[in-house]
């Protein structure tokens, strides 16, 4: 076999999700067994073709030396650059860890009282109730606060601050592929699939 086997694919679910990255030889057995189809990024149509279209049109046209290939007996085989999956819908996720830089990420680096913007060194991590009340250190009792709303919260819950939080805080549940599997090199042919910065 040739070159193409060290190659990595990215994978769509059925609603044009990025999902998932595999390799070639996970991805030529995702085609062959008709769970996915190729999505054609070479000429910018994103045409989507099955196995054997895909076979078709590697020995219509060979690829370049610099392309990467799966070499059969008779031809070499295009390593598809982004597949998409038949059936499956479902987004992935992946629980976050408790952070501060995690939680400045999920409030978006806006304090949660007055709403505005901050750099992070203008920020702390408030409890929206209390430690001395009970308060736990987690997602859902943990909001990012500015340094003056904090003092004046104090060891208060909000209302009796007289003080309102913009949204309930939440445990954040991630796409684990945005952080922990696309690294530097990625196919820039995948850049019309993701975002590898979280969404603001």
């Amino acid at each position: 076999m040739g070159t193409g086997l060290t190659y990595k694919v990215l994978v769509l679910n059925r609603l044009w999700q990025a999902v998932n990255i595999v390799g070639a030889q996970r991805a030529f057995s995702l085609l062959l067994q008709d769970h996915a189809q190729v999505i054609d990024t070479g000429d910018g149509s994103f045409q989507v073709m099955n196995a054997a279209e895909w076979l078709e049109l590697s020995a219509l046209e060979q690829p370049a030396a610099h392309e990467p290939y799966v070499q059969t007996v008779r031809l070499r085989v295009r390593v598809p650059k982004v597949l998409l999956l038949r059936s499956y819908d479902k987004l992935p996720m992946q629980e976050v860890r408790f952070t501060r830089d995690n939680l400045f990420e999920r409030d978006r680096y806006r304090c949660q009282y007055c709403g505005n913007n901050f750099a992070e060194h203008e920020l702390n991590m408030d409890h929206v109730i209390p430690r001395a009340k009970g308060g736990r250190t987690s997602w859902e009792n943990i909001v990012t606060s500015c340094i003056p709303c904090n003092t004046r919260k104090a060891n208060r819950l909000p209302h009796q601050a007289s003080m309102h939080l913009m949204k309930k805080p939440e445990r954040p549940r991630w796409r684990p592929f945005i952080s922990s599997l696309i690294d530097q090199n990625y196919d820039s042919d995948w850049e019309h699939f993701i975002k590898l910065k979280q969404q603001a």
